[in-house]
């Protein structure tokens, strides 16, 4: 099942850069987490894209530095439901949502210098709590 991931409008992952295997989930849910295969694993080798641009592999890499394998691959799992496909559809959904986060190009930070009212203010704020300490030191006659 090698169907594509539409992430947004402009950009679709292939379904041959996607792999994804079922495993036993844990937790609960009896005899039926002992014999049927309803956990997900979802991987997406980031590096080895031909659809994102180098400044979305970067990004992307940054994010999900916690599910990053050996090889630098995404890996995600998902065991929410007791349906293969639906975990399926769960940890493709997560992974277009990682993908969104990682395409959102953040805006740069102009630097500012503080204002004369605010570095006076700071001042200001620094002299009352130094005259508060001051004030409680024992007097000396």
């Amino acid at each position: 099942m090698a169907t594509d991931l539409y992430v947004d409008d402009g950009l679709v992952i292939p379904g041959d850069e996607l792999s994804w295997h079922a495993v036993r989930a844990s937790g609960p849910g009896g005899q039926n987490v002992n014999k049927v295969s309803t956990k997900v694993i979802l991987v997406f080798d980031v590096r080895g894209s031909r659809v994102l641009s180098p400044a979305i592999k970067a990004r992307l890499l940054k994010i999900a530095v916690g599910r990053l394998d050996a090889e630098g691959r995404i890996v995600m799992r998902s065991q929410q439901t007791r349906n293969r496909i639906r975990n399926l559809e769960d940890a493709r959904e997560r992974l277009a949502e990682l993908i969104r986060r990682a395409k959102h190009v953040p805006k740069r930070r102009r630097p500012t210098k503080p204002t004369r009212g605010s570095q006076r203010r700071r001042v200001e704020g620094k002299r009352r709590q130094s005259d508060k300490k001051r004030d409680r030191k024992k007097v000396s006659y």
